[in-house]
């Protein structure tokens, strides 16, 4: 009994000894992963934006160059609407795009701060 609870303490000190303090994040660390998550998430996001506007600006293309052909002025005018809505959507996804990598910057610099002031503390601890 006592050789068990013996072997049990030493395994447990060699594992807490090997695994170390638990490294804890400071605040500034989690906002700066969030912001970076998201900002990725964002940036994902925007490049489907800018896809569907580049596609919606060559399928307005096609049917404009379809009615200058066929002589359907309707049809033409059509292309010309969806082919400038389609520029405009992959405007806003480019601009979409780039708020997101400057979230992922701002989040990266706010975890390098984070990490800065932890080890600020923890060398004034270990004075």
């Amino acid at each position: 009994m006592v050789r068990s609870l013996l072997r049990l303490t030493v395994t447990l000190f060699a594992v807490a000894f090997i695994a170390g303090p638990a490294r804890a994040q400071t605040a500034g660390e989690k906002t700066g992963n969030a912001m970076e998550k998201k900002g990725g998430a964002e940036e994902k996001a925007s490049n489907a934006e800018k896809s569907k506007g580049a596609n919606m600006e060559k399928a307005g293309k096609d049917e404009e160059k379809a009615g200058k052909k066929s002589g359907d002025k309707t049809e033409e005018a059509a292309g010309k609407h969806k082919k400038a809505k389609g520029k405009a959507i992959e405007k806003a996804g480019e601009a979409k795009g780039d708020e997101a990598q400057q979230m992922k910057k701002s989040g990266n610099d706010s975890e390098k701060a984070g990490v800065k002031a932890k080890k600020a503390a923890e060398a004034a601890d270990s004075k």
